[in-house]
């Protein structure tokens, strides 16, 4: 595949990542997910400069602590605006925008999260996010099924990431604590879950959601 690597701000870090892609052709796209006229201009100039698009990756995400009896009412409406403009509205739009370009055997797959299901009680607006960001890809997978567009959400726990904070000492101790593994997900174990969803052998998968959390949030 070739990919558009999507970047905020962060140019040196996405050109670390389109550098370390296997193959040609990748490219980068610049936009800011809040901006609907942004999301659009990043969606159809990566699909021309690719010729369509076949997969996406809803992967953007921020979290923002704010504990509602320790939080005043300014901070609050800032953490929920910011929240659901990059976690859920963003995605929407970049899906709208994308789906104009994807062909029969296309793929959308949702980076969600387990807290949609376990709640979080620091962060309610990124708990609710990513259940609607989960309820969302339901929607869109009735919807394009009938376009042969398969629609799915992994739903991680911790990740080696820089959301997941420093790992040593005790913070690290208490993430590692909540998996019976001892341990949180590498960054490749996601990556590799997602790369079967885009697969064209995953189109049965449409409208699921995967649990990646090493056994750390159980759910039926």
């Amino acid at each position: 595949m070739r990919v558009a690597v999507h970047y905020v701000r962060s140019v040196d870090l996405a050109e670390q990542v389109l550098a370390a892609l296997p193959g040609d052709g990748h490219i980068l796209t610049q936009g800011d997910l809040r901006d609907p006229d942004q999301v659009r201009a990043m969606v159809d100039g990566a699909a021309a400069e690719l010729g369509g698009l076949d997969v996406l990756v809803n992967n953007a995400g921020v979290f923002f602590a704010h504990p509602i009896d320790d939080t005043d009412y300014a901070e609050w409406q800032r953490a929920w605006r910011d929240t659901l403009e990059v976690n859920l509205v963003g995605p929407a739009n970049v899906t709208w925008c994308a789906v104009r370009h994807m062909p029969a055997g296309g793929r959308i797959i949702n980076v969600g999260s387990r807290g949609a299901f376990r709640g979080e009680p620091d962060s309610p607006a990124y708990g609710a996010s990513k259940a609607a960001l989960a309820a969302f890809g339901q929607s869109l997978a009735k919807r394009l099924g009938g376009r042969r567009i398969a629609v799915t959400t992994v739903a991680p726990g911790f990740v080696e990431t820089e959301m997941a904070g420093p790992l040593d000492g005790e913070h690290g101790a208490a993430l590692k604590a909540q998996s019976p593994f001892g341990r949180i997900a590498k960054p490749e174990e996601i990556a590799a879950a997602v790369a079967y969803l885009a697969s064209p052998e995953a189109e049965w998968a449409s409208g699921g959601i995967l649990d990646l959390n090493g056994a750390s949030h159980l759910r039926m």
